[in-house]
């Protein structure tokens, strides 16, 4: 009686090597180029899979090759999770080597009111209903002079869409911030956020980026993206830009300076099409601008949502979308495990997965955890570092341009 067929492997125990390669897909002038080195990877053993597709998926990936639609589709549907990641790591220590990022950082949510009805949200309120709320702005202040004693490198602000707050409430708020906290970085407004005050304002998208520039915001977050695909956003946020709106915002974002990053919500009424469809769109867009710092998949929290009747997302789903992310994106520097979404273990687990970051101290978080998010919402910078210590890797603090963070008792250091 014949035995099972021996798996695939790799002809060599280690794939790494001590040669520079160069990747025809990233533009040389990208700030990430030059830490692309085979040297910097660690893996110690063979690739091996059952799945007679993923082979040829392999050596591209050994290779700097661009993966394409169908490689793709494939690796998400694959049930070798293992053999994913493998790649996902080989590519995640090329770029990164052992090196894992994290930042103290503070959420500020200025005002849950919204008039848009997201299905899939569980913050926003209608102004006059229970639980609704609008910082003034000496509340956003002491927020965000509040909390703990770390200090903290980045402020990431992102609210509802106000029917009422004029575009000059926003202008103050990141300049009363930058007035009050000169070292700290505005990481704030989602694409959605823009295009909606650019509406209130009858101003032009450019305008109101330049404006919010002028104001102190230094970078985006990639908040709003969803599913850009217009059969999912008419389910889920019907009330939102669409994916269109949201990738040419980002763009003239890009265009006058401002660094952004980018998100995916995953685990909804999307199928693996919009999921790989959603990951080309913002590959497209970087190869164009390079303004891209990070790409972070967040998992959908049904609770006291319209969608609450959907299951919540797997360990395995959470998984492979990391992984998956890092392989598709060979444009992007950053592929973020987000701690509060995907829980602490799983984004610990990430980072063997293609994560090289585990996002930071958050401090307080809203909206997710109005969606029924159980974390902590917050944790301590020894805590991070712990996380990050236990998964094999480096603790490398940040700031929000992913340059390195010195501490000593008494101050605090950004690399420039």
């Amino acid at each position: 009686m014949e035995g099972p067929e021996p798996r695939a492997q790799s002809p060599e125990p280690r794939a790494c090597l001590s040669l520079p390669l160069k990747f025809p897909n990233i533009p040389t002038h990208c700030d990430f180029a030059p830490t692309l080195r085979y040297d910097r990877c660690s893996m110690t053993h063979p690739f091996q899979t059952d799945d007679a597709r993923l082979p040829a998926i392999k050596d591209k990936v050994l290779v700097g090759e661009r993966l394409n639609e169908t490689d793709a589709l494939t690796l998400y549907r694959t049930g070798d999770i293992l053999a994913v990641g493998w790649l996902a790591n080989y590519v995640r220590e090329r770029l990164h080597g052992n090196k894992a990022y994290f930042n103290v950082n503070r959420h500020i949510n200025p005002t849950n009111v919204c008039v848009a009805a997201c299905r899939l949200c569980a913050f926003g309120r209608k102004k006059d209903a229970p639980g609704a709320y609008t910082m003034a702005l000496e509340e956003a202040f002491e927020t965000a002079a509040s909390g703990y004693t770390e200090a903290v490198t980045e402020f990431h602000i992102v609210g509802g869409l106000h029917p009422d707050l004029p575009f000059q409430y926003f202008l103050d708020l990141c300049s009363g911030l930058k007035q009050r906290f000169p070292q700290v970085h505005l990481k704030a407004f989602t694409m959605v956020e823009v295009a909606y005050l650019a509406k209130r304002a009858k101003l032009s998208i450019r305008e109101t980026l330049g404006q919010l520039k002028a104001s102190g915001v230094d970078s985006l977050p990639g908040g709003g993206a969803e599913i850009f695909a217009d059969r999912i956003r008419h389910i889920i946020c019907d009330h939102k830009i669409d994916g269109d709106q949201w990738l040419e915002t980002a763009k003239l974002a890009h265009q006058i300076g401002l660094k952004s990053n980018a998100t995916m919500l995953y685990g909804h009424v999307e199928n693996d099409e919009d999921r790989v469809d959603h990951l080309l769109k913002l590959r497209e867009l970087q190869d164009e601008t390079h303004g891209f710092q990070t790409f972070i998949p967040l998992a959908f929290h049904p609770d006291n949502t319209p969608l609450e009747h959907l299951p919540k997302t797997t360990g395995m789903l959470d998984i492979k979308q990391i992984a998956v992310s890092r392989l598709v994106l060979d444009n992007f520097p950053h592929i973020k495990a987000y701690w509060q979404m995907m829980t602490a273990k799983i984004a610990q687990i990430a980072l063997r997965f293609g994560a090289d970051d585990i996002d930071g101290t958050v401090i307080e978080e809203k909206i997710y955890h109005d969606a029924g998010a159980t974390t902590p919402q917050g944790m301590r910078r020894k805590d991070l570092i712990r996380l990050i210590t236990e998964a094999g890797r480096e603790p490398i603090e940040r700031d929000t341009l992913y340059r390195p963070v010195t501490r000593t008792e008494t101050s605090v250091t950004v690399a420039v």
